[in-house]
């Protein structure tokens, strides 16, 4: 059987899942058999297995980290937030109901024996399993029959690491504040604490790590630098969400509408690794100004969405900029880009709605959900699209909708409408150069990437688990972990 390590944070977007995905990697380089694992995960971005099943897209990129296939056993139950009081509940990759809050509550003490079988059968398989908590482990309301912090570390007999965040400031109050919260037996399992996310000089903060040290009682095993890397961990995707990546004068400025419920907009990575490229998220129709292009992703409540965004004013803004400049809908995005949604079985909020109309689609959404890995051809397109035309793609579906014709009634995956396009394949961009080739069509300069966004990624896995051999104590985690 494995031993576990457990990255707990004192707060959520501290950093726990991409210290996690670089763990995996250094561990792996080292020669050790290491998969990554999160109990429960509540998250709007996921990944559809090759058994068709889905999981935190965060795990399955902490997952290639390791050098293995995503597992939905590395993420036995996922949460997806479909609006304020309730979430899809996804348990072992299947979606078993939507629930409110306070009676997944009640629900979630019978997935103990899941989440334990799915943590063994892992264990069984690797050297070291890499657990990743989830937000704060002394939220002292909600820790009765916890299955995702100290709770699960008990379940696993799992040595802890603790992360605090000195970015976000208060970052003495994190750790000792949570140090002090802990139950002395919870207590006894925290072996080390990693300051995450310093800007400036490390020696700077000598001081801090031996106030740290003396009033905790627990030893800082590592200062991380804060680091600017594309990877999809779950707080990277949020801090992309707020800042975007803004470039200065870009050859290519993209704007992606932010919807509230926005899903899997990890389909914009690949812009990320081509230099020149500017992408902003944006929320008002005022935003889009001078965009090149605009992105359309994902949505988990697409009705109450298109509503929102239709009450802000984005159907004429929308309707004026498609006739001189392209736009893509993915997903929820194509979707509302269609001349309706309907949702006769509830699924989400019930009713109908009209939607932008650029698109000759209306869209069904319905209780059974399409999840898929595909590979194939992108239909015959023309300009602005024509980079794409009959290329080869791979990528995956997830969807409970299903888009239809308006003349004849045929069933769509991929449209194209003058300059608008939209797809219910996620991922569609990252293979090869087609990310590349599409913006070099729509730039107002020739752009260059070093490397097709697979590569990119991995180079940017191992730049993070250089970055954490770098300055973090390994040597003494393999100590605590009793391993050679």
């Amino acid at each position: 059987m494995a031993v576990s390590l457990m990255i707990q944070g004192t707060m959520s977007n501290v950093g726990k899942s991409l210290i996690t995905a670089g763990l995996c990697r250094a561990f792996m380089k080292d020669g050790f058999k290491v998969a990554p694992f999160k109990s429960q995960n509540m998250a709007l971005n996921s990944y559809v297995t090759a058994d068709f099943l889905e999981m935190g897209r965060a795990q399955a990129v902490q997952a290639i980290a390791a050098g293995k296939e995503p597992d939905v056993r590395m993420n036995p139950v996922l949460l997806k937030p479909v609006n304020d009081q309730g979430s899809e509940v996804i348990v072992m990759g299947k979606t078993v109901s939507r629930m409110k809050a306070k009676d997944y509550f009640s629900y979630k003490k019978s997935l103990i024996p899941v989440i334990k079988e799915a943590y063994e059968s892992l264990s069984a398989e690797n050297d070291i399993v890499i657990i990743e908590g989830a937000g704060s482990p002394v939220e002292l309301n909600l820790k009765q029959d916890d299955i995702v912090n100290m709770g699960l570390a008990k379940m696993t007999d799992a040595k802890v690491l603790l992360v605090g965040d000195v970015d976000r400031g208060g970052v003495f109050a994190q750790l000792l504040g949570t140090l002090d919260l802990f139950s002395d037996d919870e207590r006894k399992r925290v072996f080390g604490l990693i300051v995450n996310k310093l800007r400036g000089d490390a020696s700077l903060f000598d001081d801090a790590v031996k106030i740290i040290e003396e009033k905790g009682r627990v030893p800082v095993l590592g200062v991380l630098p804060y680091i600017d890397i594309d990877i999809e961990g779950e707080d990277s995707l949020e801090e992309l969400l707020e800042r975007g990546r803004k470039v200065l004068n870009p050859a290519l400025d993209i704007a992606v509408i932010k919807t509230g419920r926005v899903s899997n907009y990890t389909d914009i990575y690949p812009f990320l690794s081509i230099e020149g490229v500017s992408v902003r998220f944006i929320e008002s129709p005022d935003e889009i100004k001078n965009a090149d292009l605009i992105i359309i992703p994902g949505s988990r409540n697409t009705i109450g969405d298109l509503r929102r965004l239709k009450e802000k004013g984005f159907s004429k803004v929308l309707l004026d900029y498609s006739r001189e400049k392209p736009v893509i809908g993915i997903c929820g995005g194509l979707q509302m880009l269609g001349v309706s949604v309907s949702d006769p079985e509830g699924v989400e909020e019930g009713g109908e709605e009209e939607g932008f109309s650029l698109l000759p689609i209306k869209s069904v959404l319905m209780k059974d959900k399409i999840k898929r890995q595909v590979k194939g051809s992108f239909p015959k397109l023309s300009y602005p699209f024509s980079s794409l035309s009959e290329k080869e793609f791979s990528g995956y579906e997830i969807h409970t909708g299903r888009s239809f014709l308006t003349e004849g009634g045929a069933a769509i995956t991929s449209i194209q409408n003058n300059n608008v396009f939209g797809t219910y394949i996620h991922g569609f961009l990252d293979m090869g150069t087609l990310a590349l080739d599409l913006s070099n069509d729509l730039s107002k300069e020739p752009l260059h990437a070093a490397m097709n966004y697979y590569d990119h990624r991995e180079a940017q896995i191992d730049t993070l688990s250089d970055m954490i051999r770098e300055n973090l104590d390994i040597k003494e985690i393999y100590r605590i972990l009793g391993v050679k």
